[in-house]
Protein backbone atom coordinates (compact mmCIF):
# COMPACT_ATOMS: atom_id res chain seq x y z
CA UNK A 1 0.00 0.00 0.00
CA UNK A 2 1.08 3.44 -0.97
CA UNK A 3 1.89 5.59 2.58
CA UNK A 4 -0.40 8.39 1.18
CA UNK A 5 -3.04 6.19 1.00
CA UNK A 6 -6.11 6.20 3.52
CA UNK A 7 -7.74 3.20 3.67
CA UNK A 8 -11.84 3.21 4.67
CA UNK A 9 -12.55 1.32 7.76
CA UNK A 10 -16.34 2.55 8.21
CA UNK A 11 -17.13 0.92 4.92
CA UNK A 12 -19.16 -2.23 5.46
CA UNK A 13 -20.51 -1.07 8.46
CA UNK A 14 -21.78 2.14 6.61
CA UNK A 15 -22.97 -0.19 3.52
CA UNK A 16 -25.10 -2.82 6.09
CA UNK A 17 -26.29 -0.85 9.42
CA UNK A 18 -25.18 2.33 8.77
CA UNK A 19 -24.41 3.31 12.29
CA UNK A 20 -21.59 1.21 14.67
CA UNK A 21 -21.34 1.63 18.72
CA UNK A 22 -17.88 2.38 20.57
CA UNK A 23 -16.96 2.76 24.04
CA UNK A 24 -16.11 5.78 25.29
CA UNK A 25 -14.85 6.03 29.09
CA UNK A 26 -17.74 4.01 29.53
CA UNK A 27 -20.18 6.62 28.10
CA UNK A 28 -21.12 4.81 24.42
CA UNK A 29 -20.86 6.40 21.43
CA UNK A 30 -23.39 5.63 18.19
CA UNK A 31 -21.58 6.10 14.92
CA UNK A 32 -23.46 8.27 11.84
CA UNK A 33 -21.67 7.01 9.27
CA UNK A 34 -23.59 7.47 6.07
CA UNK A 35 -23.32 11.38 4.22
CA UNK A 36 -27.24 11.88 4.32
CA UNK A 37 -27.69 10.74 7.98
CA UNK A 38 -24.67 12.63 9.30
CA UNK A 39 -26.40 16.14 7.77
CA UNK A 40 -29.46 15.34 8.67
CA UNK A 41 -28.42 14.85 12.29
CA UNK A 42 -26.54 18.10 12.17
CA UNK A 43 -29.50 20.23 11.18
CA UNK A 44 -31.60 18.90 14.22
CA UNK A 45 -29.74 20.56 16.97
CA UNK A 46 -32.85 20.37 19.17
CA UNK A 47 -32.74 16.62 18.86
CA UNK A 48 -28.58 16.68 19.07
CA UNK A 49 -27.88 19.41 20.85
CA UNK A 50 -23.81 20.68 20.89
CA UNK A 51 -24.05 22.87 24.49
CA UNK A 52 -23.89 19.87 26.51
CA UNK A 53 -21.67 19.90 29.12
CA UNK A 54 -18.23 21.39 28.75
CA UNK A 55 -16.62 18.32 26.56
CA UNK A 56 -18.94 15.87 26.27
CA UNK A 57 -19.31 16.17 22.51
CA UNK A 58 -15.47 15.46 21.75
CA UNK A 59 -14.82 12.26 20.80
CA UNK A 60 -12.82 11.46 23.18
CA UNK A 61 -14.89 12.89 25.85
CA UNK A 62 -12.83 15.60 27.18
CA UNK A 63 -15.06 16.54 30.40
CA UNK A 64 -12.36 15.28 32.80
CA UNK A 65 -9.62 17.67 31.45
CA UNK A 66 -11.97 21.24 30.77
CA UNK A 67 -14.73 22.51 32.16
CA UNK A 68 -14.34 25.39 30.03
CA UNK A 69 -17.08 25.64 27.66
CA UNK A 70 -15.72 25.99 23.74
CA UNK A 71 -17.48 28.80 21.80
CA UNK A 72 -19.24 29.00 19.97
CA UNK A 73 -18.69 25.03 18.84
CA UNK A 74 -20.39 23.86 22.11
CA UNK A 75 -23.67 26.38 21.87
CA UNK A 76 -26.75 25.25 20.60
CA UNK A 77 -28.89 27.88 18.72
CA UNK A 78 -30.18 30.51 19.19
CA UNK A 79 -27.24 31.65 21.44
CA UNK A 80 -25.06 30.20 18.93
CA UNK A 81 -25.46 32.50 16.06
CA UNK A 82 -25.31 35.56 18.29
CA UNK A 83 -22.25 34.23 19.30
CA UNK A 84 -20.73 33.29 15.79
CA UNK A 85 -22.10 36.80 14.98
CA UNK A 86 -19.22 38.28 16.78
CA UNK A 87 -16.43 35.75 16.01
CA UNK A 88 -16.91 35.08 12.35
CA UNK A 89 -15.77 38.55 10.95
CA UNK A 90 -12.84 37.76 12.30
CA UNK A 91 -12.11 34.13 10.87
CA UNK A 92 -13.01 35.52 7.85
CA UNK A 93 -10.19 37.73 7.20
CA UNK A 94 -8.36 35.31 5.63
CA UNK A 95 -10.35 35.95 2.44
CA UNK A 96 -7.97 39.64 2.65
CA UNK A 97 -5.36 40.27 -0.14
CA UNK A 98 -3.36 41.17 2.19
CA UNK A 99 -3.83 38.35 5.01
CA UNK A 100 -3.18 35.76 1.74
CA UNK A 101 0.47 37.97 1.07
CA UNK A 102 1.86 37.53 4.47
CA UNK A 103 0.88 33.90 4.71
CA UNK A 104 1.96 33.09 1.38
CA UNK A 105 5.20 34.22 2.46
CA UNK A 106 4.99 32.33 6.00
CA UNK A 107 4.57 29.57 3.65
CA UNK A 108 7.01 30.05 0.58
CA UNK A 109 9.54 30.92 3.66
CA UNK A 110 9.32 27.23 5.30
CA UNK A 111 9.86 25.74 1.64
CA UNK A 112 12.79 27.77 0.65
CA UNK A 113 14.30 26.33 4.25
CA UNK A 114 13.59 22.86 3.68
CA UNK A 115 15.05 23.01 -0.14
CA UNK A 116 18.17 23.75 1.31
CA UNK A 117 17.64 20.56 3.96
CA UNK A 118 19.15 16.54 2.94
CA UNK A 119 16.42 15.41 5.49
CA UNK A 120 13.14 16.89 7.01
CA UNK A 121 10.76 15.67 9.76
CA UNK A 122 7.70 16.63 8.28
CA UNK A 123 5.06 16.59 11.29
CA UNK A 124 7.32 18.87 13.47
CA UNK A 125 9.73 20.54 11.41
CA UNK A 126 7.29 21.60 8.94
CA UNK A 127 3.79 21.04 9.28
CA UNK A 128 3.94 22.46 13.41
CA UNK A 129 5.79 25.12 12.39
CA UNK A 130 3.67 26.11 9.73
CA UNK A 131 0.40 25.79 11.79
CA UNK A 132 1.78 27.90 14.47
CA UNK A 133 3.41 30.57 12.28
CA UNK A 134 0.18 30.71 10.29
CA UNK A 135 -1.76 30.86 13.32
CA UNK A 136 -0.01 34.38 14.63
CA UNK A 137 -1.82 35.93 11.36
CA UNK A 138 -5.04 34.89 12.54
CA UNK A 139 -4.94 35.84 16.41
CA UNK A 140 -2.70 39.41 14.79
CA UNK A 141 -0.26 38.38 17.43
CA UNK A 142 3.67 39.13 17.34
CA UNK A 143 5.03 36.21 15.10
CA UNK A 144 7.57 35.15 17.80
CA UNK A 145 4.86 33.66 19.75
CA UNK A 146 4.60 30.94 17.56
CA UNK A 147 7.98 29.56 19.60
CA UNK A 148 6.05 29.09 22.15
CA UNK A 149 3.57 27.20 20.29
CA UNK A 150 5.64 25.13 18.34
CA UNK A 151 7.78 24.22 22.06
CA UNK A 152 3.70 22.03 22.85
CA UNK A 153 4.82 19.61 20.36
CA UNK A 154 1.71 18.56 18.16
CA UNK A 155 -0.74 18.08 20.44
CA UNK A 156 -2.31 20.67 22.76
CA UNK A 157 -4.18 17.58 25.14
CA UNK A 158 -2.45 14.60 24.75
CA UNK A 159 0.95 13.40 25.43
CA UNK A 160 2.78 10.22 24.05
CA UNK A 161 1.19 8.21 26.34
CA UNK A 162 -2.21 9.07 27.06
CA UNK A 163 -5.32 10.45 24.81
CA UNK A 164 -6.11 12.71 27.18
CA UNK A 165 -3.72 14.60 29.20
CA UNK A 166 -5.10 17.20 31.87
CA UNK A 167 -1.09 18.33 32.96
CA UNK A 168 -0.59 19.29 28.86
CA UNK A 169 -4.09 20.92 28.90
CA UNK A 170 -3.86 23.18 31.62
CA UNK A 171 -0.24 24.75 30.09
CA UNK A 172 -2.80 25.90 27.39
CA UNK A 173 -5.38 27.36 29.97
CA UNK A 174 -2.70 28.68 31.97
CA UNK A 175 -1.15 30.50 28.54
CA UNK A 176 -4.46 31.48 27.34
CA UNK A 177 -5.40 32.77 30.55
CA UNK A 178 -2.13 34.92 30.89
CA UNK A 179 -3.28 36.41 27.49
CA UNK A 180 -6.47 37.53 28.53
CA UNK A 181 -5.09 39.15 31.32
CA UNK A 182 -2.26 41.46 29.54
CA UNK A 183 -5.04 42.33 26.36
CA UNK A 184 -7.78 43.18 29.58
CA UNK A 185 -4.85 45.64 30.90
CA UNK A 186 -3.02 47.00 27.87
CA UNK A 187 -5.46 46.49 24.75
CA UNK A 188 -3.96 45.94 21.41
CA UNK A 189 -5.72 44.98 17.92
CA UNK A 190 -5.38 41.28 18.35
CA UNK A 191 -7.90 38.63 18.68
CA UNK A 192 -8.15 38.58 22.82
CA UNK A 193 -8.53 42.49 22.52
CA UNK A 194 -10.94 42.62 20.23
CA UNK A 195 -13.17 39.89 21.65
CA UNK A 196 -12.66 41.78 25.31
CA UNK A 197 -14.43 44.71 23.67
CA UNK A 198 -16.90 42.75 21.75
CA UNK A 199 -20.87 43.26 22.57
CA UNK A 200 -22.49 40.14 22.71
CA UNK A 201 -26.61 40.50 23.11
CA UNK A 202 -26.05 43.96 24.38
CA UNK A 203 -22.90 43.42 27.13
CA UNK A 204 -19.09 42.43 26.77
CA UNK A 205 -18.18 39.18 26.38
CA UNK A 206 -16.72 37.97 29.90
CA UNK A 207 -13.54 36.54 30.47
CA UNK A 208 -14.97 32.91 30.76
CA UNK A 209 -16.31 33.05 27.55
CA UNK A 210 -13.49 35.01 25.76
CA UNK A 211 -11.64 31.65 26.99
CA UNK A 212 -13.78 29.58 25.32
CA UNK A 213 -13.42 31.03 21.80
CA UNK A 214 -9.53 30.89 22.36
CA UNK A 215 -9.39 27.50 23.54
CA UNK A 216 -11.41 26.52 20.29
CA UNK A 217 -8.90 28.54 17.97
CA UNK A 218 -6.14 26.45 19.65
CA UNK A 219 -7.36 23.13 20.00
CA UNK A 220 -9.32 22.89 16.81
CA UNK A 221 -7.19 24.19 14.09
CA UNK A 222 -3.80 22.04 15.14
CA UNK A 223 -3.96 18.38 14.92
CA UNK A 224 -6.45 19.16 11.81
CA UNK A 225 -4.11 21.54 10.38
CA UNK A 226 -0.93 19.53 10.79
CA UNK A 227 -2.38 16.37 9.71
CA UNK A 228 -4.12 17.79 6.41
CA UNK A 229 -0.19 19.79 5.42
CA UNK A 230 1.70 16.53 6.82
CA UNK A 231 -0.96 13.93 4.36
CA UNK A 232 -0.79 16.51 1.96
CA UNK A 233 3.32 16.09 1.10
CA UNK A 234 2.93 13.09 1.46
CA UNK A 235 0.09 12.41 -1.08
CA UNK A 236 2.64 15.07 -3.35
CA UNK A 237 5.89 12.81 -2.70
CA UNK A 238 4.04 9.28 -4.58
CA UNK A 239 2.27 11.25 -7.02
CA UNK A 240 4.35 13.88 -8.17
CA UNK A 241 2.12 14.20 -11.47
CA UNK A 242 -0.04 15.92 -8.82
CA UNK A 243 2.44 18.92 -8.44
CA UNK A 244 2.76 19.39 -12.15
CA UNK A 245 -0.77 19.36 -12.58
CA UNK A 246 -1.68 22.29 -10.09
CA UNK A 247 1.41 24.24 -12.02
CA UNK A 248 -0.36 23.53 -15.55
CA UNK A 249 -3.82 23.79 -14.13
CA UNK A 250 -4.18 26.39 -11.47
CA UNK A 251 -8.05 26.80 -11.69
CA UNK A 252 -8.02 23.74 -9.85
CA UNK A 253 -6.15 24.60 -6.73
CA UNK A 254 -9.40 25.22 -4.92
CA UNK A 255 -10.84 21.77 -6.16
CA UNK A 256 -7.46 19.84 -5.21
CA UNK A 257 -7.77 21.31 -1.87
CA UNK A 258 -11.68 20.02 -1.28
CA UNK A 259 -10.24 16.97 -2.82
CA UNK A 260 -7.54 16.64 -0.77
CA UNK A 261 -9.69 17.31 2.51
CA UNK A 262 -12.43 15.32 1.61
CA UNK A 263 -10.06 12.68 1.25
CA UNK A 264 -8.01 12.93 4.51
CA UNK A 265 -11.01 13.94 6.35
CA UNK A 266 -8.38 15.33 9.07
CA UNK A 267 -10.95 15.39 11.59
CA UNK A 268 -12.58 11.42 12.14
CA UNK A 269 -16.18 12.76 14.19
CA UNK A 270 -17.70 14.72 16.44
CA UNK A 271 -20.26 14.09 18.85
CA UNK A 272 -24.05 15.62 19.87
CA UNK A 273 -25.82 14.66 23.10
CA UNK A 274 -29.33 13.33 22.38
CA UNK A 275 -32.03 15.37 24.12
CA UNK A 276 -34.87 12.82 23.74
CA UNK A 277 -35.54 9.50 22.93
CA UNK A 278 -34.58 9.42 19.21
CA UNK A 279 -34.53 6.96 16.21
CA UNK A 280 -31.01 7.28 14.13
CA UNK A 281 -30.68 4.83 10.78
CA UNK A 282 -33.82 2.93 12.53
CA UNK A 283 -31.64 2.53 15.64
CA UNK A 284 -32.57 3.51 19.03
CA UNK A 285 -30.85 6.48 20.39
CA UNK A 286 -31.63 7.13 24.32
CA UNK A 287 -31.94 10.47 25.73
CA UNK A 288 -28.67 11.51 27.27
CA UNK A 289 -27.15 9.08 25.06
CA UNK A 290 -24.58 10.35 22.59
CA UNK A 291 -24.40 10.10 18.68
CA UNK A 292 -21.19 11.03 16.70
CA UNK A 293 -20.97 12.34 13.34
CA UNK A 294 -18.81 10.58 11.57
CA UNK A 295 -16.92 13.22 9.03
CA UNK A 296 -14.37 10.45 7.56
CA UNK A 297 -16.70 7.89 7.16
CA UNK A 298 -19.38 10.23 5.48
CA UNK A 299 -16.20 11.34 3.13
CA UNK A 300 -16.53 7.95 1.47
CA UNK A 301 -20.29 7.34 1.24
CA UNK A 302 -20.12 5.38 -2.13
CA UNK A 303 -23.76 6.45 -2.60
CA UNK A 304 -22.76 10.47 -3.30
CA UNK A 305 -18.96 10.00 -4.51
CA UNK A 306 -18.17 8.48 -7.69
CA UNK A 307 -14.82 6.24 -6.79
CA UNK A 308 -14.75 7.55 -3.03
CA UNK A 309 -11.19 6.25 -2.63
CA UNK A 310 -9.55 7.81 -5.07
CA UNK A 311 -8.08 11.11 -4.82
CA UNK A 312 -9.36 13.15 -8.31
CA UNK A 313 -7.56 16.39 -8.01
CA UNK A 314 -10.70 17.76 -10.40
CA UNK A 315 -13.79 16.25 -8.88
CA UNK A 316 -16.47 18.05 -9.78
CA UNK A 317 -18.93 17.45 -7.26
CA UNK A 318 -17.56 17.28 -3.80
CA UNK A 319 -20.05 17.77 -1.07
CA UNK A 320 -17.66 16.71 1.56
CA UNK A 321 -18.18 17.18 5.17
CA UNK A 322 -14.40 17.30 6.10
CA UNK A 323 -15.55 20.89 7.96
CA UNK A 324 -18.54 19.90 9.60
CA UNK A 325 -22.24 20.50 8.17
CA UNK A 326 -24.95 23.36 9.34
CA UNK A 327 -24.68 26.10 11.84
CA UNK A 328 -22.01 24.39 13.47
CA UNK A 329 -19.17 24.15 10.41
CA UNK A 330 -15.70 25.09 11.12
CA UNK A 331 -14.78 28.48 12.23
CA UNK A 332 -11.55 28.05 10.62
CA UNK A 333 -12.35 26.57 7.57
CA UNK A 334 -11.31 30.07 5.74
CA UNK A 335 -8.04 30.14 7.72
CA UNK A 336 -7.38 26.21 6.15
CA UNK A 337 -8.35 26.55 3.20
CA UNK A 338 -5.98 29.39 2.80
CA UNK A 339 -3.00 27.45 4.15
CA UNK A 340 -3.39 24.78 1.64
CA UNK A 341 -4.71 26.56 -1.31
CA UNK A 342 -1.45 28.37 -0.62
CA UNK A 343 0.67 25.26 -0.07
CA UNK A 344 -0.25 23.67 -3.17
CA UNK A 345 0.14 26.72 -5.08
CA UNK A 346 3.84 27.49 -3.63
CA UNK A 347 4.92 23.37 -3.35
CA UNK A 348 4.14 23.61 -7.73
CA UNK A 349 6.03 26.42 -8.21
CA UNK A 350 9.05 25.78 -6.00
CA UNK A 351 9.75 21.74 -5.54
CA UNK A 352 10.56 19.07 -8.40
CA UNK A 353 9.80 16.49 -6.16
CA UNK A 354 9.77 14.72 -2.41
CA UNK A 355 11.35 11.85 -1.72
CA UNK A 356 9.82 9.70 1.33
CA UNK A 357 12.54 7.86 3.07
CA UNK A 358 10.64 6.50 6.35
CA UNK A 359 7.71 7.32 8.53
CA UNK A 360 5.13 5.97 10.99
CA UNK A 361 1.82 6.25 10.57
CA UNK A 362 -1.03 7.71 13.12
CA UNK A 363 -3.54 5.14 13.29
CA UNK A 364 -6.91 6.19 15.84
CA UNK A 365 -8.05 3.24 17.52
CA UNK A 366 -11.92 3.24 17.70
CA UNK A 367 -12.25 -0.01 18.84
CA UNK A 368 -13.58 -2.20 15.33
CA UNK A 369 -12.22 0.41 13.84
CA UNK A 370 -8.54 0.91 12.87
CA UNK A 371 -8.50 4.53 11.32
CA UNK A 372 -5.37 6.28 9.54
CA UNK A 373 -5.73 10.07 10.11
CA UNK A 374 -2.08 11.77 9.68
CA UNK A 375 1.15 10.58 10.42
CA UNK A 376 4.01 10.73 13.79
CA UNK A 377 6.43 10.99 11.89
CA UNK A 378 7.15 11.39 7.83
CA UNK A 379 10.66 12.02 7.10
CA UNK A 380 11.45 12.95 2.92
CA UNK A 381 13.59 15.04 0.93
CA UNK A 382 12.21 18.33 -1.06
CA UNK A 383 13.92 18.39 -4.44
CA UNK A 384 13.78 22.08 -5.57
CA UNK A 385 13.20 22.96 -9.35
Amino acid sequence: MNRSEFPDPFEQARQTDGVSTIDDQNDPVTMVLGLKNVRKCAHQWQKFQSGAEAGRIVVPSEVNIRDTRQIPFEVDPPDHGDYRAVVEPWFKRPLEPAYQAQLSDIIGSLIDDVIQQDRVEVVEEFALCLQSRALTLLLNTPFAESDTWISWGTHVFRSEDSALDASKANILYDYIDQQIERAAANPTDDLYSVLLNSDFQGRKLTKEEVKGVMILTFAGGRDTVINAVTNTIAYFAEHPESLRYIQQHPENTGKAVEELVRYFSPLTHMGRVVTEDSQVCQHAAKADSRISLCWASANRDETVFDSPNEVKLDRKVNPHVAFGFSHHNCLGATHARQILQILLTQLAAKVARIDIHDCQENIEDWQQFQRKVGFHSLNVTFTGN
